[in-house]
């Protein structure tokens, strides 16, 4: 039986609190167009909302992505070949983890990768103790980033999953440098979800969930500013609204401010005025062929791709 190795901090900004981004977070604040990058959604309480959002009625991107795993499992085994070393990347919940360690053969080992520690080792726990022939390494990293693993990768056996759209959080052109960066530095083979360009509305649902759990999720940034860099947002003061921009092909998640108002943070006053708003997410929407040629482009290989019958998320298996 094969133990969890410790989380791997891979650089001195890993395991980082919003402190540690003071002056990126400040920046992004006093922009004209103020912005936060969705990487902060991510503390433990916004990783276990981002679960929560998963299971909802209107978020369709989970439920189809994981139907496409199953139904398409024969092939990816084949595809991938026997005693696979899986690095995931915006680990996240272990359900696709699990998904994809019982379709491979003989899958040799794990290795999480995330931004979000204290959720990240309770994932990998659970993924050790349900898999105890995999050796689990997770590493707490900023993938958009340049990141260790903390040891070499058989290229030939090596496949790095990329599931939920999480590449839509990144502007097409950072998506790309990511895409060619991984190719360079791991390589092997890459199976990437993608959110399909298609319906505005069923797109706007997905943002704007009935119950108000997205609302919580969005919110949540704002707390955890509060907490970790001693602001005042009064969260009441704020309000999350999705909205789908036709022309760039994505979702814009803000946090509107309900009135005019002063925050402090991190010994800055940050003025806003009634109805402005922070940009706290972008989440871009492709179609296959642009996915492709954007892959290929950064070094990639298409050698296999699955999409829904309602052509809402499609899954492609390449190699570098």
């Amino acid at each position: 039986m094969r133990q969890i190795a410790p989380a791997v901090a891979s650089d001195d900004n890993a395991a980082a609190t919003l402190a540690e981004y003071r002056r990126e977070i400040l920046d992004g604040l006093t922009a004209e167009q103020k912005r936060l990058s969705p990487k902060y959604l991510y503390d433990e309480r916004g990783s276990q909302l981002f679960d929560e959002i998963c299971a909802l009625p209107e978020y369709y991107p989970t439920r189809t992505e994981v139907g496409l795993l199953r139904a398409n499992a024969a092939e990816l085994a084949a595809l991938t070949g026997p005693r696979a070393e899986i690095v995931e990347l915006g680990a996240g919940s272990s359900l696709k983890a699990r998904l994809l360690l019982d379709s491979l053969t003989e899958p040799d080992s794990y290795l999480p990768v995330d931004i979000s520690a204290a959720y990240l080792s309770e994932q990998a726990a659970e993924i050790a103790f349900a898999y105890p022939r995999v050796a689990v390494h997770p590493v707490v990293a900023d993938f958009t980033r340049p990141f260790a693993l903390p040891r070499r990768l058989a290229r030939g056996r090596t496949l790095v999953f990329f599931p939920g759209s999480t590449i839509g959080n990144l502007s097409r052109v950072r998506a790309a440098a990511l895409l060619a960066s991984i190719a360079e530095r791991i390589g092997g083979a890459l199976l990437l979800g993608v959110d399909v360009c298609h319906d505005p509305v069923v797109l706007h649902a997905a943002y704007n969930d009935s119950r108000g759990v997205t609302a919580a999720f969005n919110l949540n940034l704002l707390a955890r500013l509060n907490r970790e860099l001693g602001a005042d947002f009064d969260l009441d003061g704020f309000e999350h609204s999705a909205v789908y921009d036709e022309e760039n092909a994505r979702i814009e998640m803000r946090l509107v401010s309900r009135r005019a108002q002063v925050v402090g943070i991190a010994g800055a006053a940050i003025p806003f005025r009634a109805g402005e708003h922070i940009v706290s997410e972008h989440s871009h929407k492709y179609s296959p062929h642009e996915l492709t040629a954007m892959a290929s482009a950064a070094g990639w290989r298409l050698c296999s791709s699955w999409v829904d019958d309602d052509g809402r998320f499609g899954v492609f298996f390449l190699r570098a």
